[in-house]
């Protein structure tokens, strides 16, 4: 590809990166996270709630979560709710494809599980991040960091435990490593996220906690066959760059790199509230 078309491909890439970021129901909308246990609980925006949502009916309805796992939502008549965008009194919550969806106006949630543990995430479409993000820097594009790696095949899967910001553990089995040099050292990048023909990699360099974000990077790369694209000028901030409610994955020691990659996005930037 030529470099005037890689050029506008990037570009065209970064402007859909923020179209998703900025939609109503994006990360910068995301506004509350509140974690259930087994019980039932009643939530609005009143102080009086056990889950207090703002911007939301005094007194909206309640969730139970029964011993088995199952969460369901009653609404109260009076709270002009909708479920799915359908007038409903009462709804199972699913967490898994698309997640029911309980609204008002501009506030919603929808059950998310982490680990074995369920919580209610909130987005509110006038949440202050969504209202006072500016844009995302970044480093000035650099073509030598688009790298063809190679993808290389394990022996047998290898589990890696995921840490998280919230403190939770996951174990993954991770089936390829992408292998690669830049300025005559070799490096090596281990996917624990994704899909097997766009894997995920969540890493750090020597550029994090100060041009970049300090928790991480995300990095998507490009399978094809025993090779893969990891073109680092798409390295992209995670969720919890954007709110303080997200369950982002930490990076394992092993993608934690002590090189500067001053490719992809820096630090996103806010406007000061008014």
């Amino acid at each position: 590809m030529a470099k005037t078309q890689y050029l506008s491909a990037l570009e065209e890439w970064h402007v859909q990166r923020v179209a998703t970021l900025t939609k109503p129901d994006g990360w910068l909308s995301v506004a509350g996270l509140e974690w259930l246990k087994p019980g039932t609980w009643r939530f609005g925006s009143a102080a009086d709630n056990d889950i207090v949502i703002p911007h939301i009916p005094a007194h909206a309805g309640a969730i139970a979560h029964d011993d088995h796992g199952i969460v369901s939502v009653r609404l109260d008549s009076s709270a002009n709710g909708t479920i799915d965008g359908q007038s409903l009194a009462e709804a199972k919550l699913s967490a898994t494809g698309a997640p029911t969806l309980v609204a008002f106006g501009t506030t919603s949630f929808h059950l998310i599980e982490r680990g074995g543990r369920r919580a209610l995430r909130i987005l509110d479409s006038d949440s202050r991040n969504r209202q006072t993000f500016s844009d995302i820097p970044r480093f000035p594009v650099d073509p030598s960091w688009r790298i063809v790696a190679d993808w290389v095949a394990l022996e047998s899967p290898r589990p890696f435990e995921v840490d998280s910001v919230i403190g939770t553990t996951s174990t993954v089995l991770v089936t390829h490593k992408a292998v690669f040099s830049h300025n005559g050292s070799s490096y090596e990048l281990w996917p624990t996220h994704g899909t097997p023909d766009a894997p995920m990699f969540v890493l750090r360099d020597g550029t994090s906690g100060t041009e970049t974000y300090g928790a991480s990077r995300f990095l998507v790369g490009e399978v094809a066959s025993s090779e893969i694209v990891l073109d680092f000028n798409k390295a992209i901030n995670p969720p919890c760059a954007f709110t303080d409610f997200a369950t982002c994955p930490l990076p394992p020691s092993e993608n934690r790199l002590t090189i500067r990659i001053e490719a992809g996005e820096k630090l996103p930037r806010f406007q000061a509230a008014i």
